[in-house]
Parts: structure tokens; C-alpha cells; sequence
């Protein structure tokens, strides 16, 4: 018999906000050493009282509206109640009665083509604390407790893990650009929900749920190891299937059973008397869509026409602060795919040479177009801005002054060029025969010694052409 998979996600996503839901400790990157990031409200002191925090909820309508969802212009929260210790309260405050967005749908695309995805609902609420197990004691750490979460719970459409994995990624990519999210470091976590039913059948299987999993590759290895256990169970009885929560091991790349799954009536839901209801004016949504980001897809479609290779597209889409600096300078004036040469390679080139990543550029779009601007108007080379951009990086100089200082706009006229490369011929006597002898390098070490005497600045181009007339 053949069988389909049957697969709903809860995806949990902190928001980039600096500071907590309910109170002004700081968010998610915040904390340096355990509970180092706490205060009486977020650790369940008596007597303290939860303060929304406003950009929460502009991110979640964000996320919503990326997500093609129906806003809803009332809003409250929710206490769902369970005992566990790194939980201060004995709860959690989210939403169940009404959430901000309902009603959403994003479609994928994956090697058996397109595939709408339904969004039942995105509901804000706090996370829990972190518990840290040693070898005969565990600790608690606080810092995570009230960091803002959103929770994007899809209907169960999705039939493979080729389908979760590339939602995710789309996910991942529309956050980190829309600046909802990092999407990184434990700040996007999944369960995944799961049962298994013969081909063509409408009646859902028994259905499970793994928990907590936050590396995509785990996610592939859990559905793909679930979803073999429950159709073995049902062609040949291996065990009976229950509805439960499980883990994954991702050394054995095996799920275990933890506990029997809950239902709302377990966590005794009831209305958080201590948070007023939220109303979403018409002016305040209107002001949420107008700083609403491009979605991804169009702005990845953009990029293309302009010539800026799929490669490209995916780093720049994946972070948004690289985006956002290439769409200023674009804005400028500077060419899409100039833009992303100078970003992608020439700022990441220089980077990585002190071990950094395009996360820790600090350019400003003004200096960089400034080069970039320079080399097109022919002011200076592309060497010459080469050299000022790692100035500009290592040391925050201004570009046109350093440009002026250190001479790198100086034009050489073609008997200027034609003396420099006299003097280089007549300097190596070797490399010349060896060039005549038919050795190609020789060209190459001739044509960069003539770079060096004319310390960068001049055409290479035009050096070249020079230089190879001389040689004939």
C-alpha cells in the first residue's frame, strides 16, 4: 500500500527587538553571561506587572502581511499554565483566543513544482528560561525568559520534508531581510507535527509531534525517520502508534517518546486580566504597510534582471544588512551589479582577511558610493579604488581625501606611461626574454611592475596595450 505524509509545522521566531515583551530588559542578543539579563518582572517577582512592548507587535503584523495574512484589529492576550522551571511564573503569556494574524498562505516552490501553504494563525508570546544540565545539578538561566517570540502555525499541508525544509528556508530568507528576525543561534526553533494515512485517504493518521528542533538538517533527518516509523507500525505492527510528543537524537538520527501529548484543556487556558486588549487603528496599520520590506521574491527578481548571479541573490536576500547598504548606493546611483562586485567580493575579500564576515562591515552607503563613483567616472582606477576601500574599512577615512592624499587620482598621460615602461623593460632584461622565448607569466610580471611604479594609479588597460607594443 502506498501512503502519504501529513505534515503541520509550529515554527517559533524571536523578534530583533531590544528589549523583552513585557518589560525593558534587553532582547535576544543582548545577554553576555547567564541571568546577566534580568529583572523582577521577566523572573515572576510577586506584584509585577507585564508592559507591551510596541515594536513587538509592528513585527508581528510585518510578518503577517509578508505572510499574506488577515490582520486582526483586536487582539489579546492569553495565560497557558504549566509547572516547569525555567518557566518563573508557572506561565506563559500568549495568545489563543485572539491572535494578531489568521488566515495566511505562502507558496513554494520545490522539485515537484508549485505548493501553496495555508497559515492558520501568527500569535505573539514570551519564551521561556534555559535550563543547563551538569553532570549532577542543573542550572536555570533567566536571560531568555519574556525575549519576544512569534509563532507561525501552518495547516498540516505540507506531504514531504523537501516541502518543511524549503518553507523554512523561505522563512528564514523573508525575516532576515524584512529585519523581523536573525533567524539564527537558536532564534528560529520548530515541531514539527506529523501522522501518515494511505494514499487518497481524507482521515488523518495518529499524529506526533517533535519537539524543539532548530538545525534544518535535523528537521530532514526527524520527518524522514518518523515518518518510516509510523508506516512500519501500520503495513506491519511493529508498535502501536499513540499521539505524543517525541524527540529527535541526532546521533542515532532517531526520535524517542517524551510524554503524551497535551491538549488546550491540559495548560487551562484563560484571559490575561493584567494586559489590555490591543486595537490596531486604521492609521497605525497604514503606517506598518508603508515601511512594509519588498517581498522576496520580487526583490530577488529584481536583482536578476539586473544582471546579479543566483549565487549573489541568495546573500544578499539571507542578510539584510548587506541588502540594504547595496540598495542605497543603487539609489545613489550605482549599478545593481557593480554594487554587489564591490559588496559581495571586494568588502568580503578584505573582511576575511582579519577573520571577519560581511556581518561586521561598518561602511557607510555614502563612502562606498563615493568610490564606487570615482572608478566609474574614470577619476581613478579600479586598483586605486581597491586601496581606498580597505582604508576605508580598516582605518574609516574619507574616501576622497584619503583618495587625494595619497595621490591615487593622478593621471598619466601616454608618455608618462610609455616612460615607466621603458624603465621597467630596461630593469629586467629576464622577464623581457623570457617573453620573447614564448613564457606568457613574463608579460604578467612586466605588466605588474609597471602597476607598482605607477603605484596603481594608472589605466591598465592602456598600460598593457603600451606595454605590449614595446615588447614587439
Amino acid at each position: 500500500m502506498n501512503y502519504e505524509l501529513v505534515i503541520g509545522l509550529e515554527t517559533h521566531v524571536e523578534l530583533s527587538t531590544e528589549s523583552k515583551i513585557f518589560c525593558s530588559c534587553g532582547g535576544h542578543s543582548s545577554p553576555k553571561e547567564p541571568n546577566d539579563c534580568v529583572c523582577p518582572a521577566c523572573s515572576g517577582m510577586p506584584g509585577m506587572l507585564p508592559v507591551m512592548n510596541k515594536k513587538v507587535i509592528e513585527l508581528a503584523v510585518t510578518a503577517g502581511l509578508m505572510l499574506n495574512c488577515d490582520i486582526n484589529r483586536y487582539t489579546t492576550f492569553d495565560k497557558k499554565n504549566y509547572y516547569y522551571p525555567d518557566l518563573p511564573c508557572a506561565y506563559q503569556i500568549t495568545q489563543l483566543n485572539h491572535p494578531i494574524c489568521t488566515n495566511g498562505c505562502v507558496t513554494l516552490k520545490t522539485s515537484s513544482g508549485n505548493r501553496d501553504i495555508r497559515i492558520k494563525q501568527i500569535h505573539m508570546e514570551e519564551d521561556a528560561g534555559k535550563l543547563v544540565h551538569g553532570a549532577n545539578v542543573s542550572y536555570v538561566d533567566f536571560n531568555r525568559t519574556s525575549v519576544p517570540l512569534i509563532e507561525i502555525v501552518t495547516q498540516p499541508d505540507f506531504r514531504s520534508a523537501e516541502e518543511v525544509v524549503t518553507y523554512l528556508n523561505k522563512l528564514k530568507s523573508m525575516f532576515r531581510s524584512g529585519g523581523i528576525s536573525e533567524c539564527e543561534e537558536g532564534a528560529m526553533r520548530c515541531d514539527v507535527n506529523i501522522s501518515v494515512r494511505p494514499e487518497g485517504s481524507e482521515e488523518f493518521g495518529v499524529r506526533t509531534e517533535i519537539k524543539n528542533m532548530s538545525s534544518f538538517e535535523a528537521i530532514d533527518r526527524a520527518i524522514r525517520y518518523e515518518a518510516q516509523r509510523h508506516i512500519d507500525a501500520l503495513e506491519f505492527e511493529t508498535e502501536e502508534l499513540v499521539q505524543e510528543t517525541r524527540r529527535f537524537d541526532d546521533a542515532s538520527g532517531k526520535t524517542f517518546a517524551m510524554r503524551n501529548k497535551e491538549t488546550e484543556a491540559d495548560y487551562r487556558y484563560f484571559p490575561d486580566a493584567n494586559l489590555m486588549p490591543i486595537v490596531i487603528s486604521d492609521e497605525w496599520l497604514e503606517k506598518i504597510k508603508e515601511n512594509k520590506p519588498e517581498a522576496v521574491d520580487e526583490k530577488a527578481e529584481n536583482y536578476r534582471e539586473a544582471g546579479i548571479s543566483d549565487k549573489e541573490i541568495d546573500m544578499l536576500i539571507s542578510n539584510n544588512k548587506i541588502s540594504k547598504l547595496l540598495d542605497d548606493i543603487v539609489l545613489m546611483g550605482c549599478k545593481a551589479k557593480d554594487a554587489a562586485a564591490w559588496i559581495l567580493t571586494d568588502c568580503a575579500g578584505i573582511l576575511r582577511k582579519d577573520g571577519k564576515t560581511l556581518n561586521d562591515l561598518t561602511i557607510t552607503p555614502h563612502k562606498l558610493y563615493s568610490i564606487t563613483k570615482m572608478v566609474d567616472s574614470g577619476e581613478i582606477n579600479r586598483n586605486a579604488g581597491k586601496k581606498i576601500l580597505i582604508a576605508v574599512i580598516e582605518n574609516d577615512v574619507d574616501p576622497i581625501a584619503f583618495c587625494k592624499e595619497n595621490g591615487l587620482d593622478k593621471k598619466f598621460d601616454s608618455s608618462a606611461i610609455e616612460t615607466v615602461i621603458d624603465k621597467v623593460i630596461s630593469e629586467n632584461a629576464q622577464a623581457v626574454a623570457d617573453f620573447k622565448n614564448g613564457k606568457v607569466k613574463a608579460l604578467q610580471a612586466l605588466f605588474g611592475a609597471c602597476m607598482k611604479e605607477l603605484k596603481g594609479a594608472g589605466d591598465p588597460a592602456q598600460i598593457k596595450v603600451l606595454l605590449e607594443e614595446k615588447l614587439s
